[in-house]
């Protein structure tokens, strides 16, 4: 699986050409399911899925860029449906695309839902996460983005790379993201890790990585 993990989405034209280059292809002939479940565990989750879905998200709308064809895939649907429903459907689509929110919440559903243990066979697809549905690739997020009380098994993540991301750098909207907290983070993380703004993508192909930006960024 090819990843492309940002902190504000497709949001400028920098990221935009990496996804083109990841997918081999225009994003016109590309098709692309949305996996909003990550939203729907932070306030205001069921609005924000849909516009994440719908094309409507402001700043850099993901579903808006023009896929051939886009789709919904909801993971806390999938126990309930057999998996020959939904498995040929993901090993089709040219890439993922994956709303923030609660990182633990979609790690979690990524397990339950058995989309975890199918990511290993997906060499050719394109996971583009935005914000959590970047950090949940991550071996960890930090105490700082655990929605909540943290969970009796810690902050750890999927682990699919082996550097955490502090993601909105400098965000106005999140005036906790400054670079001083960043650093704060990053001690405590106890591995590599990167703080990155809503400019910024990291883009993972054979295990190379690649900083995509038109903003800041730090590796730490």
């Amino acid at each position: 699986m090819k990843l492309l993990l940002t902190s504000g989405g497709i949001s400028n034209e920098s990221i935009q050409a990496a996804l083109v280059d990841m997918l081999g292809k225009p994003i016109a002939e590309s098709t692309a399911l949305c996996i909003p479940t990550a939203v729907y565990a932070i306030p205001g989750g069921a609005f924000n899925a849909w516009k994440f879905i719908s094309g409507q998200q402001s700043g850099a709308p993901m579903s808006a860029l023009g896929w051939k064809s886009l789709g919904v895939l909801e993971l806390t649907a999938l126990p309930s449906i057999d998996r020959e429903k939904w498995v040929p459907m993901v090993q089709e689509t040219d890439v993922l695309l994956v709303e923030g929110g609660d990182a633990l919440y979609l790690c979690r559903w990524m397990r339950e839902s058995g989309l975890a243990d199918l990511l290993p066979s997906l060499g050719d697809t394109v996971w583009a996460g935005l914000s959590a549905g970047s950090m949940v690739m991550t071996p960890r997020i930090g105490e700082e983005f655990v929605w909540g009380k943290m969970p009796a098994d810690g902050d750890g993540t999927l682990g699919l790379v082996d550097f955490s991301i502090y993601p909105h750098l400098d965000n106005p909207h999140l005036p906790e993201n400054t670079m001083a907290n960043a650093e704060k983070w990053a001690a405590a993380i106890g591995g590599p890790a990167y703080a990155i703004d809503d400019n910024t993508a990291i883009k993972v192909v054979d295990g190379n990585v690649e900083v995509v930006s038109e903003g800041a960024w730090r590796r730490f």
